[in-house]
């Protein structure tokens, strides 16, 4: 999870995408036993459940921060 150690630089419209795109593999994981494997282009590409779970904490955290709540 190295491409997503310096989160807190992302903006609202990054962490947004980011946070959409946590969901819907999230989502890909509840619903299937062998989700649909990602393009290596694709900037969740390599994360499995529990780091996606985690990754999604990271930035509501993050969104929060910048929303000053």
């Amino acid at each position: 999870m190295t491409k997503f150690s310096d989160i807190e630089k992302l903006d609202e419209k990054e962490l947004r995408r980011l946070r959409m795109n946590l969901n819907n593999r999230l989502e890909s994981f509840k619903r299937s036993e062998n989700p649909k494997e990602l393009a290596k282009s694709h900037m969740l590409h390599g994360l499995g459940k529990g780091e996606c779970e985690s990754l999604l904490e990271r930035v509501r955290i993050s969104e929060k921060k910048l929303s000053g709540n």
